[in-house]
């Protein structure tokens, strides 16, 4: 069983490593860290979905690097927790959360797993969340963790 883990360094995705290596102890997983080219981000801007930056190919390989990186210390969280975790960089496609589908299905990934993170007001509705979209689209198990604060709300 090959389980893809979506890791963007937050604590939520820290929360998720940690549950699916309790969890899932000695399974095969692969770590996937999906960054957007600054390209794609100064195009969101022009349509105020975020704040426009300069662009240049050194920028775009700097954060390459940094996100492969990222995708490493996932990996080493992952396989600190007792998986068999390769790490894994993505360029993502058209999203995040379909990059995240589209590896999963790649990978043929029996379980994909993420963690949440809230978002609040209108940016949820003009965007939703890369978990919700991967819920409704990977025509696979999903598991969504909660956030740290979130988990520990719900407790007595």
């Amino acid at each position: 069983m090959t389980i893809l883990i979506a890791y963007d360094g937050s604590d939520d995705a820290d929360a998720a490593i940690a549950f699916a290596a309790e969890m899932f102890r000695g399974a095969d997983a692969v770590v996937l860290t999906v960054w957007e080219r600054l390209v794609m981000t100064s195009a969101r801007a022009s349509v105020g979905l975020m704040m426009t930056m300069d662009q240049s190919g050194i920028e775009d390989e700097a954060i390459a690097k940094a996100m492969r990186e990222l995708a490493d210390r996932g990996a080493d969280r992952a396989r600190q927790g007792g998986l068999n975790a390769v790490p894994r960089c993505d360029v993502d496609s058209v999203a995040v959360w379909s990059t995240i589908v589209d590896v999963a299905n790649e990978i043929d990934a029996k379980l994909i797993v993420t963690g949440t993170r809230g978002l609040g007001g209108v940016r949820s509705l003009l965007l939703g969340s890369t978990s919700d979209r991967v819920l409704h689209h990977a025509g696979r198990p999903v598991l969504v963790v909660p956030a740290p604060a979130a988990a520990a709300e719900g407790k007595d």
